[in-house]
């Protein structure tokens, strides 16, 4: 979240943002929170400076064999108007809280101001789409033709956008996973974390799912816990209510896990096949870091997901989103878009964002700076490296042959088992 005093001396800047974003929070309702807050702040302090001074002169008259009986029940009527205001700025700081957990993040100067993806702006591409001298199927009709994917059983072992994955469908999944988690740790120095994948809610807030995007994640009944959207939840917040040391960063973490999403609202769209699944699987990175640092370490957040898909020979596309298509917490956000021939276009793979302090704040995660012992918030990305089921249907689509059989890129042959190609 953003910090309230920033908020308060930058009105107009927060309007501009907002305006930006095309995002109708209601900062006049905030300011008029903050400004009662403070009003009601001040007459607590004023009123308990007056009873410290009441006190004094209580014993002072009682010091002296006097009645202080009348100052007695001045302070007992203070302390009872105390109480009263104590209340009721606990109440107004817990609903200045509610607005700044729903405001979004501001935006880094490089950010395209747009009104959706169409103003999103094309940064580089790497490799050419195939040219087939077929008409090429989707990767839901080569699934069920090679029998690697099964979605009427998955449908029905749970509910739509559920799907079983079967022999060499599950194998190249789980090889692609090693593949990620190899090339990560162990060439762009990420540790490995094997995270729980259900939390807490404290920790769906610390990276801003909560309380905004509730309505989208998957609640267990009898129990404060979520299923993480991705493993951004546990990883970003490895650190909640902790204060670093600068020379502990960099922290560069990556994680496999299942994410789960309800994604609320979205039905209708991309309902065949893997592309939006309720369940999926995705290899994570995150780093927490020094704010002069964050935006070069978000370049190089970006080039190690970018390698998983040269390393797998898959065309892509890098997109900076406009003001219109950014996350609510991010400050400055790459989409990595892979090129799918059944639909003649690029789909988003991995998005990598700056999130600079925005969550940090929410989990209390700072650090201590080397010169005079500052404490700072530390700045916070994430990014995916990849989503492997879009990888899965991406290697399917790309590499298909007339014949219905996918051949394998080398890369990811060693990972599974030496398998050149799937065939029926």
């Amino acid at each position: 979240m953003l910090d309230a005093k920033w908020i308060r001396e930058n009105q107009d800047d927060v309007r501009e943002i907002l305006k930006k974003r095309n995002h109708t929070f209601d900062l006049d309702a905030l300011l008029d929170l903050e400004a009662r807050r403070r009003d009601v702040l001040v007459r607590v302090e004023e009123l308990k400076s007056s009873r410290n001074e009441g006190s004094r002169k209580v014993g002072d008259v009682k010091r002296s064999g006097g009645d202080a009986s009348a100052l007695m029940e001045d302070m007992r009527v203070m302390g009872e108007r105390i109480k009263e205001l104590d209340q009721q700025l606990a109440d107004i700081e817990e609903s200045v809280q509610s607005l700044l957990l729903m405001m979004p993040n501001k935006l880094d100067s490089s950010v395209p101001v747009g009104h959706d993806e169409s103003d999103n702006i094309e940064i580089r591409k790497w490799g050419e789409p195939g040219n087939f001298s077929f008409e090429p199927k989707p990767h839901w009709e080569l699934g069920e033709s090679l029998d690697i994917m099964d979605f009427k059983r998955g449908t029905r072992l749970s509910e739509s956008r559920f799907t079983i994955l079967k022999g060499y469908g599950s194998r190249v999944e789980r090889g692609l996973i090693n593949f990620m988690l190899d090339l990560h740790t162990t060439k762009h120095g990420y540790s490995e974390i094997m995270p729980p994948i259900l939390v807490n809610s404290a920790t769906m807030q610390g990276t801003g799912q909560l309380p905004k995007f509730a309505e989208d994640q998957y609640k267990c009944v009898n129990d404060d816990l979520w299923l993480i959207p991705t493993a951004e939840v546990p990883l970003t917040n490895m650190h909640y209510g902790e204060i670093l040391q600068e020379s502990d960063l960099p922290i560069y973490y990556t994680a496999y896990t299942p994410c789960f999403r309800r994604e609320a609202g979205s039905y209708g769209r991309d309902m065949k096949g893997m592309l939006r699944q309720h369940q999926f699987d995705k290899v994570e990175l995150v780093k927490l870091c020094t704010p002069e640092t964050s935006y070069n370490e978000l370049e190089l957040l970006l080039g190690a997901a970018e390698e998983v898909l040269r390393l797998l020979e898959l065309p892509y596309r890098v997109v900076l989103l406009s003001t219109g298509d950014i996350g609510n917490a991010s400050c400055k956000t790459y989409d990595i878009e892979v090129w799918l021939p059944s639909q003649n276009c690029y789909r988003e793979i991995s998005s990598c964002s700056n999130c600079e302090d925005f969550q940090a704040r929410r989990m209390g995660t700072r650090y201590r700076s080397k010169d005079g012992g500052k404490i700072r918030f530390v700045h916070t990305l994430n990014g995916s490296g990849i989503a492997v089921g879009r990888c899965l249907i991406a290697i399917m689509e790309n590499f298909q042959q007339e014949d219905g059989s996918i051949v394998m890129p080398y890369a990811l042959r060693p990972y599974i088992g030496g398998l050149d190609r799937i065939t029926i």
